[in-house]
């Protein structure tokens, strides 16, 4: 199951409890809603799909992802992101957080080179690599 999110082009600090109260009550809200298992692993198919394409790129923006990320992980989902400029990817790595979107941009290389590639690679918010 698949859920859309967008965050806007103008988010602030004040707006990213707001973010993400209404991200947990959508999902809350679902009657098809995945559960983690006991070995802490969610069903493939719980993805919250949150589009960035209207956001800023900004420290701002930074961090509304990280909490929404972690909002969607308390209850069971998997957090992907769709349409980063590569303003917004560079940001993350400068501060540390390339990974981020490393899963996805793997799986979109693959893609690209296993058929050809009809629509903007999508980031996923996988937990970062190990330091």
């Amino acid at each position: 199951m698949t859920v859309l999110f967008a965050v806007g082009a103008e988010v602030t600090r004040a707006d990213i409890p707001c973010l993400c109260s209404g991200l947990a009550d959508l999902l809350r809200a679902r009657p098809d809603r995945q559960q983690v298992d006991r070995a802490g692993h969610q069903p493939p198919s719980s993805e919250v799909v949150c589009d960035v394409s209207a956001a800023r790129p900004d420290v701002v923006t930074v961090e509304a992802l990280a909490r929404l990320r972690l909002t969607a992980g308390r209850h069971g989902w998997r957090l992907t992101v769709r349409g980063a400029r590569p303003e917004l990817i560079d940001l993350f790595s400068l501060m540390g957080l390339g990974g981020f979107f490393a899963a996805a941009q793997q799986a979109a290389t693959r893609q690209a080179t296993a058929t050809p590639q009809t629509t903007a690679p999508q980031a996923s918010a996988a937990p970062p690599p190990p330091t």
